[in-house]
């Protein structure tokens, strides 16, 4: 397993994201209000975290949904995975939005998301008239069986 350094400044009150256990892939990210928020069903918001990275060149961090969060209460990141670039310096927010037919309250300090950092390829586009054929060709949505 591959460890990298992330600088971070936090300035929130809440202790830094960390790895529950030590399979884990996502660490868990906190919302930095000073207020509750009431989130109706089928509205969205921007929360922030009061987390600023510095992610090395060729990595990125990418925000996801917890998934009990989802299962128990139909609370989601609306944009999963969001993706924190290597040359981004703002604080953290993420876009919540609750699919769930009931209010959801947003407490401060509350774990709303988490954080995977993960590598990632830079490619040069190469521009062509054709592209070789596949078996599966030009089938969309779909067209490999599954029902």
């Amino acid at each position: 397993m591959e460890k990298i350094n992330v600088k971070v400044i936090n300035q929130s009150p809440y202790e830094l994201p960390n790895y529950e256990t030590p399979g884990a892939a996502g660490m868990d990210i906190r919302v930095h209000i000073s207020e509750s928020i009431l989130l109706k069903p089928l509205e969205r918001t921007l929360v922030k975290t009061g987390l600023f990275l510095e992610i090395p060149i060729g990595f990125e961090a990418q925000v996801r949904p917890r998934s009990g969060l989802a299962l128990k209460k139909g609370i989601t990141v609306l944009n999963s995975p969001g993706t924190i670039d290597a040359d981004y310096r703002g604080e953290i927010g993420v876009i919540l939005v609750n699919l769930s037919n009931e209010n959801f309250e947003i407490h401060p300090g509350d774990r709303i998301a988490q954080l995977v950092f993960a590598a990632h390829a830079t490619a040069q586009l190469e521009p062509v008239i054709s592209l070789e054929n596949t078996e599966r060709g030009t089938g969309g949505f779909g067209s490999t069986g599954a029902k």
